[in-house]
């Protein structure tokens, strides 16, 4: 008997595409998956055949908003990035833990990321097991601090677990007061109060690979490092005309985007950026709707990274964990601009990995910063044997398949019960 699967994924289209992969995977093993995310990612879910369900809060207009901003710009303070987490969901949180418990209706199973535990109350409140998704290590260990804070060199082996265990707790009582109220009103279930839901038994699947994060050795067994959920480009998918001739007219281009930014900062990062390519002599695709009508320079949006990135000869970008592992995949180096969150612990792994320079924070970005760094990039061949090296390694995992093997055994353990 086929099990229905809702899987929620409430972020941004770095979230939702490796969710929507997973899901692919489950369907081959005849599961019903629902993937729970916001409106505009409609097509993308249901064109592979997936059920879908809205989330009200979407994350462009989120990040938009002055509390988004407020959000993105608010640095590296972990504490500062908690509560301003807090002030970018406050207008939609009722609206998408409403949504959140409408669409896991009949769920067999719940697949969720940290945020607010959405997946232990619901899997409490359905009677049905839940699976924690984790984009970047979210498990306490003494190898390394949590990706979001900035001063884990200065932290002992002690103090790098308890840091997963400060931004746990100060992350839970930042949505304690809704969540809790969900959980009386919404649920039947009492208020997971000043500890929140329990949590140490529950499977945890790591939608990265070890080549990339090793797997430390103090995490327990319920930690399944998987390898990435990539979804692969549609076989029907085309290129715009436009940019399948710029490709064709010349060297591979450099890409260049950064996600979501306000038009104000687009400008004058993307004024530097222009300016870098020309006095360092690369092409350049530039993720952006600024228009460009140039022969050096085309604008480009919505193209798969699958697709593009192994047709460039780097990337620039912000440094997402789907970004990250998009150019990793294809084996270019990459020069990561982080602006908040987990993005300079991604820009420090792939430095490290020696796919690419050290960081250079988007805030930071000026045409002279860029076109040193430009020039590191593009004049060091030891980059790109770095990600080529780990880009072999990507290739010869298969993640979703090793998270449908985990999941099979959660479902056969929980129908033993």
């Amino acid at each position: 008997m086929s099990r229905l699967v809702v899987v929620v994924a409430p972020g941004s289209r770095g979230d939702v595409q490796p969710c929507i992969a997973l899901g692919c995977g489950l369907a081959l093993d005849g599961d019903r998956v629902r993937v729970l995310a916001a409106e505009r990612f409609r097509a993308l879910v249901t064109e592979r055949g997936l059920d879908f369900a809205p989330l009200s809060a979407d994350p462009g207009d989120v990040l938009g908003s002055d509390g988004g901003r407020e959000w993105t710009e608010g640095g590296r303070n972990p504490a500062t990035f908690l509560r301003g987490l807090r002030g970018a969901l406050a207008p939609v949180l009722e609206r998408l833990l409403a949504d959140v418990r409408k669409g896991s209706s009949g769920a067999d199973l719940v697949l969720a990321p940290t945020l607010g535990f959405l997946g232990a109350h619901l899997g409490a409140s359905l009677g049905v097991p839940d699976v924690e998704l984790h984009y970047q290590p979210s498990v306490p260990t003494r190898a390394f601090a949590h990706p979001l804070l900035p001063w884990s060199s200065r932290l002992g082996p002690g103090g790098r677990r308890l840091s997963f265990h400060a931004v746990d707790t100060v992350a839970w009582q930042v949505l304690r007061p809704e969540v809790d109220r969900w959980r009386e009103h919404s649920l039947g279930l009492p208020a997971a109060g000043v500890r929140g839901p329990r949590r140490k038994e529950t499977p945890v699947l790591c939608g990265f690979s070890d080549a990339v994060v090793p797997r430390p050795k103090d995490w327990p067994a319920r930690v399944h490092v998987t390898g990435y959920w990539f979804l692969d480009t549609p076989a029907a998918w085309r290129p715009d005309p436009r940019l399948r001739d710029f490709l064709a007219s010349g060297p591979p281009p450099v890409y260049v985007g950064f996600g979501s930014m306000r038009p104000s900062e687009a400008e004058r990062t993307f004024a530097a950026v222009r300016t870098a390519l020309r006095r360092v002599g690369l092409r350049g695709l530039l993720g952006t709707d600024i228009e460009l009508d140039d022969d050096d320079l085309l604008a480009v949006q919505d193209v798969p990274h699958a697709w593009l990135f192994p047709r460039t000869a780097a990337v620039v970008h912000h440094g997402g964990a789907g970004t990250t592992a998009a150019a990793l995949r294809a084996g270019v180096p990459a020069l990561v601009c982080p602006v908040f969150s987990d993005q300079p612990f991604w820009g420090d792994r792939v430095s490290r990995l020696g796919a690419g320079p050290r960081p250079l924070p988007l805030r930071e970005i000026t045409a002279d910063a860029l076109t040193a760094r430009l020039l590191e990039l593009s004049g060091n061949l030891l980059f790109r044997r770095g990600a080529q090296f780990v880009a072999a390694r990507l290739r010869a995992e298969d993640g979703v398949a090793r998270a449908r093997e985990v999941l099979r055994d959660v479902g056969q353990r929980s129908s033993a019960r």
